[in-house]
């Protein structure tokens, strides 16, 4: 995983002015986490946090919540979390594998981001979640990276010019591949001026068949998918369109399998 601080360092210099903001993306997450945790206020770990925009929607909607970050993109929370009450978020700079926090949470949350790693980096991440941070009867909220699509993506390339009314400075291209027997995702990115220093993110996706062979013996089990707007119990649903063609990451509910 040494490229992870980089990659997301990098690509936050690139559009941090025009996406350091909150949107509905950052407002429909807080309501997943009402839909399957309830809207009582509750301490809230967020692994992954980027910018901090979705920490901070969760913040004011009432909940106490910490947010991690190893990358330089959460540098631009403070100018997001003005209206935040004092106390109700706090942030820390930090690689969630190794970052030791001293108390309990009633979720967890993990926005787009999960499949970072080999298996056995989830799986240590999920056995974290399980027995140091998320308390009895607690869930954990983690988006997931769908093979199905991505690999529908597998060959494609985009060129995106500046855009600088919209905060958008640099003229960039990306390429997608997609690895059928890893099922890992790669995500290249280069600026037009510079072709020979690019960077990539390596996403390992997961059919939900997938994860819950993944989640054996990390004290979580697979309780529920929400795909778009749908959300179901993981048994057989032969057709779903959704998975199959629609939405690149799916949202696993994962809870203590005791």
């Amino acid at each position: 995983m040494y490229w992870v601080e980089d990659f997301y360092s990098r690509t936050g210099q690139w559009w941090g002015r025009a996406e350091a903001r909150l949107t509905d993306r950052d407002h429909h997450r807080v309501s997943l986490l009402h839909d399957h945790c309830g809207g009582a206020p509750k301490r809230v770990l967020e692994l992954g946090a980027g910018y901090g925009a979705t920490a901070v929607a969760t913040a004011q909607a009432g909940h106490m919540v910490t947010a991690i970050e190893i990358s330089d993109r959460i540098d631009f929370v403070d100018g997001l979390a003005r209206d935040v009450s004092p106390g109700a978020l706090g942030v820390i700079k930090d690689d969630f594998y190794t970052v030791r926090l001293d108390r309990p949470f009633d979720v967890v949350c993990y926005w787009n981001g999960f499949g970072v790693g080999s298996d056995a980096d989830q799986r240590r991440l999920l056995e974290r979640i399980a027995t140091e941070w998320l308390r009895p009867g607690g869930a954990a909220l983690i988006d997931v990276s769908n093979p199905f699509v991505w690999a529908r993506w597998n060959g494609g390339e985009e060129h995106l010019m500046p855009a600088p009314e919209r905060g958008y400075d640099h003229e960039l291209h990306e390429r997608t591949t997609f690895d059928p027997v890893s099922c890992v995702a790669v995500d290249t990115w280069w600026e037009a001026s510079s072709p020979h220093q690019s960077i990539s993110q390596f996403l390992r996706c997961y059919t939900p068949a997938d994860l819950m062979l993944l989640l054996a013996g990390t004290g979580l089990q697979l309780t529920a998918i929400t795909v778009g707007d749908r959300t179901f119990t993981p048994t057989p649903q032969p057709g779903l369109a959704e998975l199959l063609h629609e939405h690149h990451e799916y949202l696993a509910v994962l809870r203590h399998n005791g």
